[in-house]
């Protein structure tokens, strides 16, 4: 009877159902590795696209799952049909759907065909004449929009076949939640295959247009291997003018940059040479100064003699003034003297007298103690100490300088040396930071595939489990309906 065939094809109708991830994923996997390798720095033709093969494997799998479970859809719903409770109209939908299911399994094999062919230049290409790229093409498009418009008319029927399974007394709400989450699934992937179709069927002239290069004297690759050699080639080409086209680097102010020219000449320069031209310098000025010192002294040598010379000049001057003012005053009093002596002489009686003795000249006369010989020597010591203090500092400059230029040349070498390790430790602070947000968003990526992947798989298992009961409620419904039909029957008789 149909409930001995009924009990037994929804538990195995379920286990299939429960097996669809496994050909899902793979699909999904392969056309994501399809997509990552076309891009836009690689020669992207049928020779080169490996990917291909792999992609038409997993939808060779995924039809073979079509093929298994489209038995037991189209008897799933053929036995809805015959039940008490389906109406008219719920059975013409029951029907439509019966051949929207069929259309859409033979669309897959379409689609398999022309894919695998697809695969062909890739792996055996006198497989697949360059010729026949178009005819291929166009009919991937048409397979395409045939998809998209068998899964329009499933959405279009299926709704309709909810709203009156929901008008059915015995409709549960698990019954009207399965339809609402099966009619969500319907609308996105038919959604997806429109924008498919579409994106296809426009760029079709790009997929049809034959390369316009390729091996010297032939039109057609011989071979994927050479065809990936191109592909090498190709990229090297690239990085190389890539290489060429560098933009220049950023330029610094003119003076700036003849600063640290310099910087970088002085902490380049060899120590010993810098040593030697110290030391060169320190002698030269060592010489000078000590040259300096000689002729301060000759002239406060000089000097001092001068001023001797002059007091001596002074001296001997105002000692002949002082004598011949002496002598001036001395001979008016004689003649004075002598005029009286006559005066008196004439009223007085002759006297012997004479005032020569009375006379004294008072002349200064200037002693000088210190002789030449001791002068000299004690201008011989201080010119000797003065040298020897001369040469004392000087030596002591000397090496204060060659230390100020030594410290200076290494100041000079620390401060560069220490830019260029804060424009390091600037530039690893970028690639650090950079590192950092690549990682987080990695780890962000991650966890959203992740997240994606658990709600995806909770979402089939939902559907799937949901499906199933119900299923084994519809199973369990027709079984009590079957066995109240058989009582109904025997008490009739």
């Amino acid at each position: 009877s149909a409930s001995t065939i009924l009990k037994p094809l929804c538990p195995q109708f379920s286990q299939y159902l429960h097996e669809n991830a496994f050909y899902v994923r793979p699909l999904e996997e392969g056309m994501l590795h399809l997509f990552e390798s076309i891009t836009e720095d690689t020669v992207t033709v049928l020779e080169t696209t490996v990917k291909l093969k792999a992609l038409s494997e997993h939808l060779a799998s995924y039809l073979g799952f079509l093929r298994k479970i489209l038995p037991y859809q189209l008897k799933s719903l053929e036995e809805e049909c015959e039940s008490s409770l389906c109406t008219a109209a719920l059975r013409a939908r029951n029907m439509e759907l019966h051949r929207d299911i069929k259309k859409l399994t033979a669309v897959f094999e379409n689609l398999h065909t022309y894919i695998s062919l697809l695969a062909l230049p890739s792996t055996r290409p006198e497989g697949l004449l360059r010729t026949n790229y178009n005819f291929v093409f166009t009919n991937i498009a048409a397979s395409l929009h045939g998809f998209h418009d068998i899964l329009k008319d499933i959405s279009k029927h299926y709704s309709q076949k909810a709203a009156l399974e929901q008008e059915v007394p015995t409709a549960t709400q698990k019954l009207i939640t399965t339809n609402d989450c099966i009619l969500s699934s319907v609308a996105a992937l038919t959604n997806g295959a429109g924008k498919m179709a579409s994106f296809f069927s426009s760029n079709l002239d790009h997929f049809t247009t034959s390369l316009s290069y390729g091996p010297k004297g032939g039109a057609e690759f011989i071979s994927p291997l050479s065809a990936e050699c191109m592909l090498q080639y190709k990229k090297k080409a690239a990085a190389y003018v890539k290489s060429l086209k560098k933009p220049c680097a950023d330029s610094v102010p003119y003076e700036e940059a003849l600063a640290n020219r310099r910087v970088l000449l002085s902490s380049t320069e060899s120590r010993e040479g810098l040593a030697q031209q110290v030391q060169q310098s320190l002698e030269k000025i060592a010489k000078l100064e000590q040259e300096k010192e000689h002729w301060m002294l000759e002239a406060q040598l000089a000097k001092i003699k001068l001023e001797k010379e002059n007091q001596k000049l002074k001296s001997s001057l105002s000692g002949h003034l002082t004598e011949t003012i002496q002598e001036r005053s001395v001979f008016p009093k004689i003649a004075e003297q002598k005029k009286e002596t006559t005066e008196k002489s004439l009223k007085e009686p002759i006297k012997s007298t004479s005032l020569v003795r009375n006379l004294t000249l008072r002349v200064p006369i200037r002693v000088t103690n210190c002789s030449a010989p001791d002068v000299e020597s004690r201008e011989d010591l201080i010119k000797t100490h003065y040298m020897a203090r001369i040469a004392e500092l000087t030596s002591h400059l000397q090496l204060a300088d060659s230390k100020s230029v030594h410290f200076h040349a290494e100041c000079r070498a620390l401060a560069k040396r220490l830019s260029l390790a804060e424009k390091s430790k600037e530039s690893l602070t970028e690639e650090l930071k950079l590192a950092s947000q690549n990682i987080t968003r990695l780890q962000a990526s991650k966890l959203f595939c992740n997240d994606e992947l658990m709600t995806t798989k909770r979402s089939y298992e939902d559907q799937l489990s949901m499906m199933s009961d119900h299923l084994c409620s519809m199973n369990e419904t027709l079984t009590k309906q079957r066995e109240e039909i058989d009582t109904l029957k025997m008490t009739s008789k």
